[in-house]
């Protein structure tokens, strides 16, 4: 039987680093370990932490391909962070001109969540707990 210690971390593709980069560190809060630009790719790799763990990393390369992105497209569905507290997470994101969906009640566990975007429309869940 396979045996998975923890998920290591999330690729995420970018179309403006430096608009995602902002998005990521400022806006979500989370902390560089490290950026590397790789010349012969032309790309950057952003590695990012939450509470100190590194969890996902973020790329750019010159004209990605574009790829559908609701919360109900075929493929990563979403990125998901707990919250303490839903709405201040709202309020905070309201004050940086962020829009989030409808608070909506998981119907098996009753805890509330909301969607917001990131730069490139990937969805990302704020999930109360």
């Amino acid at each position: 039987m396979l045996t998975l210690n923890k998920v290591h971390h999330i690729a995420i593709l970018c179309s403006d680093y430096e608009k995602s980069k902002y998005f990521y560190t400022q806006i979500l809060g989370l902390t560089i370990i490290r950026e590397i630009y790789r010349e012969e790719r032309q790309s950057y790799k952003l590695d990012l932490a939450l509470n100190g763990t590194y969890v996902v990393e973020l790329f750019s390369f010159p004209n990605p391909p574009q790829r559908p992105s609701r919360p109900e497209a075929v493929g990563l569905r979403h990125l998901a962070f707990e919250v303490i507290n839903l709405e201040e997470t709202i309020a905070f994101l309201t004050s940086k001109k962020i829009e989030s969906e409808p608070i909506r009640i998981d119907e098996t566990t009753e805890k509330r969540f909301t969607f917001i975007a990131d730069p490139d429309l990937l969805p990302i869940e704020f999930y109360e707990r």
